[in-house]
């Protein structure tokens, strides 16, 4: 029994073989790339494994298709079984660029794989409202080994990302092109936009007083004594106290990390701690660190940390609210633009800083926001604004746990409408440059099956789009 009958009498459009087929699998490329290696519930993992395709050396198992398409489910419910196909479809092409990626040399570094890592990890706990239990509980794993099983893909998924981004770094778009582009689509056939916003905000950092200050520096020495002189130990300590709750959980463990990966105070500290040394009570931007050096091995350093944070209070909050309400008003009076007042007194370590405060639409990576796509506390700030106006000073919570005020400004609106080329230009633009950007890795992607060994077992063989690519691995 073939697992995958595709039946076109029942959806024709789902299965067509039309000249653009494979192309149309290379513009869902990207999204699945950004996906990479992803996490699935602890009730999914029944998974029987076998080989399901081979792609060089390399194999790719059912469990990898099965694990993907399961996260690929959770954002979009209805997912037919048979886009399992394109899935695996994927997972052959990323193979190939690694594969390519490895052969170039093209690196990835370890710390940039960290970041991506911690940046899964802190979303992870935003969703899960930072507690760690919940999410070992959902997944069958703690944050550690989340990582830990997360990482070797991560890394390829990075590797293929930079070895896709070198074959189409020459593709352009002419004005020309756009156009034509635009209106190659039937006029009935053309997407309809929702109504859409952009936004701009100022995130302001509370200023800790200085008892709170004093405290916490308080409390890392005393931790630190606890660890040197009492003899208790650093991974419990770390787990039960710190405020890294990337680490924490795992004991503070930082994993190996070049150097250049910490910031100025807490690198010059870790380098010159010998192994199990533990340094003294250093401060950065982010609080008190307590560091232990677990080993050294050349540049690379493993170490581990506890982290301290002085308490924000009420009366600390209090003033930044005060503070962005005289920012505000001064923008108002026209003393400063919203971009100077972005780069005087923005938080540094925010994406939007150096995007002169635009933010950036997660889930599509432009600046337009639908209005379902918006925080509901940014929804609400800006309800019944005009263009160009700025909210009061709100509270907003960061990935870490922290809460900083934001100021917002409604950079523009747009109505529903037809897709049209003068107002959607930017839109129309970036879909006609992917198309290209599609067409330059598929016309790389079938010249490179010519000289590499492909196979798909019996499960998915009647996949059309995977028979397309067997046709072009034939001589």
């Amino acid at each position: 029994m073939k697992l995958w009958q595709y039946r076109q009498r029942q959806n024709p459009d789902r299965t067509s073989s039309r000249k653009t087929g494979t192309a149309s699998f290379f513009r869902i490329l990207c999204i699945l790339l950004a996906a990479g290696s992803q996490l699935v519930a602890q009730q999914d993992r029944a998974i029987i494994d076998e080989v399901v395709a081979t792609v060089g050396g390399e194999i790719i198992l059912l469990s990898e298709v099965q694990e993907q398409y399961a996260y690929i489910k959770q954002q979009q419910r209805e997912l037919p079984e048979e886009y399992q196909c394109v899935v695996l479809q994927n997972l052959i092409v990323q193979k190939l660029l690694v594969n390519q990626a490895k052969i170039d040399s093209v690196e990835v570094k370890d710390e940039e794989v960290e970041t991506q890592l911690n940046a899964r990890v802190d979303r992870l706990l935003l969703y899960f409202n930072q507690d760690e239990k919940a999410i070992e509980d959902f997944y069958g794993q703690n944050i550690s080994q989340i990582k830990d099983q997360l990482r070797n893909d991560m890394r390829n998924q990075l590797l293929a990302e930079r070895m896709q981004g070198q074959i189409t770094n020459k593709a352009t778009i002419t004005p020309s092109e756009v156009k034509a582009f635009f209106y190659a689509v039937p006029t009935d056939s053309l997407p309809y936009f929702n109504a859409e916003v952009e936004i701009r905000e100022l995130v302001y950092k509370p200023q800790v007083n200085a008892k709170e200050h004093e405290k916490a520096k308080a409390r890392a020495e005393e931790l630190r004594k606890r660890i040197t002189e009492n003899g208790e130990d650093f991974a419990e300590l770390a787990k039960k106290y710190s405020a890294d709750l990337g680490s924490g959980q795992s004991g503070g463990d930082l994993g190996f990390q070049k150097r250049g990966t910490f910031v100025p105070e807490f690198e010059a500290a870790v380098y010159k701690l010998e192994q199990d040394q533990v340094s003294q009570v250093i401060e950065t931007e982010f609080g008190f660190h307590i560091i232990q050096m677990l080993e050294r091995r050349g540049n690379l350093v493993h170490a581990r940390h506890i982290l301290i944070k002085p308490e924000i209070t009420d009366a600390d909050l209090d003033a930044a609210k005060a503070k962005l309400d005289s920012v505000r008003q001064s923008i108002m009076n026209g003393e400063m633009t919203f971009s100077m007042a972005v780069k005087r007194f923005g938080d540094k370590n925010t994406a939007s800083y150096n995007n002169d405060g635009r933010v950036a639409n997660p889930r599509t990576g432009n600046t337009f926001f639908e209005i379902a796509d918006l925080e509901t506390d940014v929804f609400f700030a800006i309800d019944g604004l005009n263009v160009g106006d700025i909210t009061e000073p709100f509270p907003y919570r960061m990935q870490d746990g922290s809460t900083v005020y934001r100021l917002v400004l409604l950079q523009s609106r747009s109505k529903p409408h037809k897709a049209d080329l003068k107002q959607d230009y930017g839109k129309i633009q970036t879909a006609a440059l992917e198309q290209k950007k599609s067409e330059f890795t598929e016309t790389w992607v079938l010249e490179k099956l010519r000289s590499t060994y492909l196979s798909v077992g019996p499960l998915f063989n009647a996949c059309p789009n995977l028979q397309q690519l067997l046709a072009h691995n034939r001589p």
